[in-house]
């Protein structure tokens, strides 16, 4: 071999050595990234798994508290249709009151409502013909000085008695009672029939 073929040789060599360095190089470096790479995937990846964890106990928390919050809309919502339903019991058993015991309740609670004695007596219809006369004939009788008179017109309520003298009215219905009576006796009366 000749001097130039050697030079060439040798050039050649250099020029392999020096790529095969570079691939070498490459090649680490790329697994260098690719390990770097794996890495931040494997960290995204539980990052993505310990937030959906995470999204996941708080909607079944949330999802929890939702039914428990509609469990207790109907539970309240039977509690108070069940309360409904004793008052309009309650209701319908003084409107169905007849005779002397309707009487009685009646002057009872027209006289709780008289002021001066002076007042017009308003009833329900059907109580304004059945007792009206001998309402205000009862109660005038218990008054000092009653003049107490039959309204010349019934009121829309079932039951109980109205007075009025002018502009001021108390009411007795029966309707008004019980829903003074529900106001302060609910909570106590949900405890009895939902211990």
């Amino acid at each position: 071999m000749n001097g130039i073929d050697k030079i060439k040789q040798r050039i050649a060599q250099d020029l392999q050595q020096q790529s095969d360095a570079i691939r070498q190089k490459a090649e680490e470096e790329a697994r260098d990234i690719l390990a770097r790479y794996a890495q931040q995937a494997q960290t995204v990846e539980e990052e993505i798994l310990r937030r959906g964890e995470r999204d996941a106990r708080e909607l079944e928390e949330r999802l929890a508290g939702a039914a428990h919050m509609e469990d207790g809309k109907a539970r309240l919502a039977v509690k108070q249709e069940m309360l409904d339903q004793a008052f309009a019991l309650a209701l319908d058993k003084l409107c169905a009151l007849e005779g002397e015991d309707k009487l009685t309740l009646l002057t009872r609670l027209t006289l709780e409502a008289a002021r001066t004695g002076r007042e017009q007596v308003y009833l329900s219809p059907a109580d304004r013909e059945t007792v009206g006369e001998a309402l205000v004939q009862r109660a005038n009788a218990q008054l000092d000085q009653g003049a107490l008179t039959l309204a010349s017109e019934s009121r829309p309520i079932r039951g109980g008695v109205i007075l009025s003298d002018g502009a001021v009215e108390s009411n007795n219905s029966f309707e008004s009672i019980l829903r003074l009576a529900r106001e302060g006796m609910a909570g106590d009366i949900v405890k009895r029939l939902f211990p």
